[in-house]
């Protein structure tokens, strides 16, 4: 953003002074929260503490006292002369420093807990009749009815119940032989089932895998624009987050080298296949590059492939886990994206020893196995109803891509540019016009559209949104996009 004084404070930072937490935590948490989701990029200048204190109708002591916080935190760093700036790589003293404070209600609760300040939820929900997501696919389309009939079946088996803990283990067993020989299949790794952990969903895995892999104070590369849940994911770990830009064909891979030069690094996390939220692939060149780097400096290439299901080619961009002949990659995906609630998975795949140290971890978060579950969903891989879904969704969704790029040509030509995604169910959308795109998700909100904060991006040199179409039939495409044209022309002019 141009001036300090454009950035619209009230619509991100919260606060509730009837509430018991102190006032100035509150400042420091909402702060904390509003860098990690990018709406306070790396370097933007912050105003002035007495301009500040009545936007935000607080004491200037009381905010005075959050930026010392802030500031012995490592977010913000005050220069003479010249102001209050955000900052990307924080220098945090210890752990809990930054992750934790101690907080005590003074009437309420008797006793004292730690409470996180970078694991706020940033989901929003809007009851509006168009909104658009960060790249969802359709409830509507989901096979619901193949899903009974099989969970039917196997629940009026009764050996299903015989001898409860040994079904659970060969059970298990059996799922993960049949889902490693899937992914052996589909994203040419090579893995057994001593190689892959399965878990409930997407983010366990990658809680699970940030909390064995990584300790405080370990430096961690990332992209810029990058993930936000990953990001507060990888920043609860205590990690030191350093952030190197995205170009046309994937992560700065000269700027990696010249960190690894300098410092030790433990981790990069990486989407490398489709980049979030940019939807870049990383090129060839880059990918043995990186793999390269990993293995001559010896750091970790976390690799999530988040969107693998969704790719529209007949040979679709393996994972760096397929070429990974140093064993420096964890990979991390999600499986069943397609599927009801309840039925997709996460998982990890990485070295044996690595996978043990992680089931460790995982009997303390999910100690049960849904048997039923597994044994479905063994039977839907094995049956080849994952092979036709994915087809048949497949072939929908490149549609429905198809489409919403020529509506964004027809309605929206001359004010964007993007390129055409070769898989995910988003597109990254960068507005040639500089302008609030706080006041652009009003507008649009008032006209019926939900633009959630989590799909805008916006920094000094870049004003970009992340529009997700999978959700989206033709009709609900055409209204949506109607609704930015009509929105962008009154904001700007």
């Amino acid at each position: 953003m141009d001036s300090p004084v454009e950035i619209p404070f009230k619509s991100f930072i919260q606060l509730k002074p009837e509430e018991n937490t102190a006032l100035y935590l509150q400042i420091v948490f909402e702060f904390i929260k509003a860098i990690q989701t990018g709406f306070l990029p790396e370097g933007t200048k912050l105003p002035g503490t007495r301009i500040l204190c009545k936007v935000l109708a607080v004491n200037r002591n009381t905010l005075i006292k959050a930026f010392q916080d802030l500031e012995s935190q490592g977010w913000i760093e005050t220069l003479p002369n010249k102001g209050t700036f955000i900052l990307s790589q924080q220098k945090q003293k210890s752990k809990t420093d930054f992750i934790t404070k101690e907080i005590t209600a003074e009437t309420n609760i008797g006793f004292s807990f730690q409470r996180s300040t970078i694991l706020e939820n940033p989901t929003e929900i809007s009851n509006l009749p168009y909104q658009f997501n960060d790249g969802m696919p359709d409830l509507r389309l989901m096979q619901t009815d193949v899903l009974a009939r099989l969970y039917v079946s196997k629940l009026k088996r009764r050996k299903t119940f015989k001898a409860y803990e040994q079904v659970q283990l060969r059970s298990h067993l059996n799922f993960k032989t049949h889902f490693s020989n899937y992914l052996n299949l589909t994203r040419g790794i090579r893995i057994s089932t001593s190689n892959l952990l399965t878990t409930s969903s997407h983010e366990i895995a990658l809680y699970l895998v940030t909390k064995v892999l990584i300790a405080p104070g370990d430096k961690v590369v990332v992209a810029s624009p990058g993930y936000y849940m990953s990001n507060m994911t990888l920043t609860n770990t205590g990690a030191q987050i350093i952030s190197i830009p995205v170009n046309e064909d994937g992560i700065d891979t000269k700027r990696l080298k010249e960190i690894c030069e300098t410092s030790v690094i433990r981790v990069l996390y990486l989407t490398s296949s489709y980049h979030y939220p940019t939807t870049i692939p990383l090129s060839a060149k880059k990918r043995m590059e990186v793999l390269e780097l990993a293995n001559q400096y010896g750091f970790v290439i976390l690799e999530d492939d988040y969107d693998f299901d969704f790719h529209y080619d007949n040979n679709p961009v393996l994972p760096l886990a397929a070429f990974d002949s140093n064993q420096k990659v964890v990979y991390i995906g999600s499986f069943g994206k397609s599927l009801p609630s309840g039925f997709s998975y996460g998982f990890v795949a990485a070295p044996s020893e690595f996978i043990k140290e992680l089931e460790k971890h995982q009997n303390i978060l999910e100690p049960g196995i849904d048997v039923l579950k597994e044994q479905v969903l063994t039977e839907w891989i094995t049956e080849g109803e994952v092979h036709r879904l994915s087809k048949k969704n497949k072939k929908i969704y490149k549609e429905r891509r198809d489409h919403f790029v020529s509506i964004l040509n027809e309605k929206l030509n001359g004010s964007i540019t993007f390129k055409i995604p070769p898989r995910g169910l988003a597109i990254w959308v960068e507005w040639l016009d500089h302008f609030n795109l706080i006041t652009f998700q009003k507008e649009c909100s008032d006209k019926g559209l939900f633009l959630p904060k989590t799909i805008l991006y916006q920094t000094k040199n870049l004003t970009a949104t992340r529009l997700g179409f999978g959700h989206l039939e033709k009709e609900e495409m055409e209204k949506a996009i109607s609704i930015l044209k009509e929105c962008l022309e009154i904001i700007t002019h």
